[in-house]
């Protein structure tokens, strides 16, 4: 299994230095630091070795430059970095101070580190105006990655491929199942951990929650290698139920996934991996919202690690991602494995057709049965946006066990 090359471009040590007004001492600049996160990163295929980065600079709206100093303010300056494929990160501004560009050759970059620019840069064009100055460092490391896409949508038991530059190879297949009124084909019979319980992963699907037509559970997919043998599952294990008095999955009561692996070399017992949570979110933009977590062997608080959350859109889908150079810190800690880039997936908007494209880095795979988790997890994320569509709204034949809750749409 060979990865693909990919490069990570990376724009750190971010400064600013603006000249304080005309009636102040010019010699006494101030120094801010342009984002609350210390870098920003873009990744690039290898396929264009060479482009342009092209950085904005600009500040918020009614931003003062002079006191009250900037700690005092709830709107740090702002830094806009568009990649040679118009990828942007960073936010826009109400003030442009300036524009500059950084020339950037990839050639190479895909076995070694470079350093395209490191230090201060003049952003005025006037040389005897006093002008801002940013600081900034961008360079480059490399960052192979294995690319895999699925050949259908996900509830459609699709073969999955690994891509290779213009070469397609199938590796896994799988076996999508809606089973809303059993949860035997949800897990197998003996699904427990090492210390034979349950440890509490499941809940019922019976009782005050059984109520046709207003939830949505017990969908699984299974992975399967070549040799037809299980390697790895999505299992729903919190069903997708509407908050009272409303048609969609709440944050407060979020539906939730198992991601699973094979417990040993047996292939009826299976032991959880992570731990995926979804809900619709409620605002100006109506979005998925996700939470994933890393499922340790330990127990009580310290049994599952935050290392994702964020929220896609609803209408035009993005990309589920396991980066820790993105992932808010409070969300990971001294026990996190996550180190890097970790894997990045395609979900596609409500009603869209879907077949995700995965991106697992190279050392987070030891063997095909761990790409196989991320593909589980790919899938999970992608029928999250079925699962937490309004209520009000009928599912595809699929996704249903009874004829009534489906349309053809």
């Amino acid at each position: 299994m060979d990865p693909c090359p990919f490069v990570r471009l990376i724009v750190e040590s971010l400064a600013l230095k603006l000249p304080h007004a005309a009636t102040r001492p010019a010699a006494q600049d101030q120094e801010l630091p342009l984002a609350n996160s210390p870098h920003a990163s873009l990744h690039v295929s290898k396929r264009r070795p060479t482009g342009v980065l092209h950085v904005r600079v600009g500040l918020p709206p009614r931003r003062r430059l002079s006191p009250p100093p900037f700690e005092q303010t709830h709107h740090p300056p702002s830094v806009r970095l568009r990649g040679p494929h118009g990828s942007t990160c960073g936010v826009s501004s109400g003030k442009l101070l300036g524009r500059l560009n950084v020339i950037i050759d990839l050639a190479g970059a895909d076995s070694k580190s470079i350093v395209f620019r490191n230090g201060w840069l003049k952003l005025g064009r006037e040389p005897d105006k006093p002008s801002p100055r940013i600081h900034l460092t961008v360079r480059s490391e490399p960052d192979p990655r294995f690319v895999f896409q699925f050949g259908g949508e996900p509830e459609c038991s699709p073969v999955v491929f690994q891509i290779q530059g213009n070469i397609r190879q199938p590796v896994f297949s799988c076996k999508f199942s809606a089973d809303r009124n059993s949860r035997s084909r949800c897990l197998p019979s003996d699904f427990t951990n090492n210390n034979g319980s349950s440890r509490g992963w499941m809940r019922t699907f019976s009782g005050d929650r059984e109520r046709s037509g207003r939830e949505r559970k017990g969908w699984m997919i299974m992975i399967y290698d070549l040799s037809g043998s299980p390697v790895a599952a999505a299992s729903m294990i919190t069903p997708f139920v509407p908050s009272p008095g409303s048609d969609r999955v709440s944050r407060s009561n979020p539906g939730a996934w198992l991601i699973l692996r094979p417990n040993g070399f047996s292939v009826s017992s299976w032991k959880p991996w992570g731990r995926l949570e979804a809900w619709r979110e409620r605002g100006a933009v109506d979005g998925l919202g996700y939470k994933f977590e890393l499922v340790t062997d330990s127990t009580g608080p310290n049994s599952r690690i935050s290392i994702a959350e964020a929220t896609l859109s609803v209408k035009k889908g993005g990309k589920f991602c396991i980066d820790s150079r993105i992932t808010r810190e409070s969300l990971l800690n001294s026990r996190s494995p996550v180190k890097g880039f970790v894997m990045g997936s395609t979900v596609e908007g409500e009603g869209k057709v879907s077949k995700p494209v995965v991106e697992v880095g190279v050392q987070h795979v030891t063997c095909m049965a761990d790409a196989a988790l991320f593909i589980a997890l790919s899938a999970a994320i992608d029928l999250s946006m079925d699962a937490c569509r309004l209520f009000s709204h009928k599912l595809r034949k699929e996704l249903c066990h009874d004829e009534q809750d489906y349309s053809f749409s």
